[in-house]
């Protein structure tokens, strides 16, 4: 079963989802357990089954000359996923899905239940404010201090014409 076969109407647009997935990728442990536990306070800890527990693989990295140009394998790296579906009473299950860089299993976890409570209309709302904005505005400010750190460092190559 996969996100798509919930209900339409409740079903989130693949690219919010996508952009939701790719700000929790980016998140450490401590902040995605921070602020879940705040934003679940009071409430009952979700109950879930596991459609594939936490792995750690490799995964094939690939480059682009210049940028923009031929393919090639740059390289592996190391990755987590998971993914699992929320027991609910009713109605069609979530279905949450996490893969991020690097070996936390528990960081993995936490990623796929959030992005399952995403999907659920009564949640989302408030938990894309209080999880999704805050890291995504920061994960931002982040992207533009590298920006700024690498333009600093940018060399402007010209040449000179000599007089004949």
């Amino acid at each position: 079963m996969s996100a798509s076969s919930a209900s339409p109407s409740s079903a989130p647009a693949s690219s919010a989802r996508r952009a939701w997935m790719a700000v929790l990728a980016r998140t450490s442990r401590a902040d995605l357990e921070a602020a879940l536990e705040r934003a679940l306070r009071g409430l009952p800890a979700p109950a879930y089954d596991w459609l594939r527990p936490p792995e750690i693989g490799l995964a094939m990295v690939r480059g682009r000359v210049g940028g923009s140009g031929d393919p090639f394998n740059l390289g592996e790296a190391t990755v987590t996923r998971a993914t699992l579906r929320l027991r609910a009473a009713g109605e069609a299950a979530a279905v949450g899905v996490a893969c991020h860089l690097g070996r936390d299993r528990r960081r993995a976890e936490l990623a796929a239940l959030v992005d399952a409570l995403l999907q659920i209309p009564e949640h989302h709302a408030a938990l894309h404010q209080q999880l999704i904005e805050p890291f995504a505005a920061q994960q931002a400010v982040q992207r533009d201090a590298q920006r700024q750190d690498a333009a600093a460092t940018r060399v402007e190559f010209f040449t000179m014409v000599r007089g004949d």
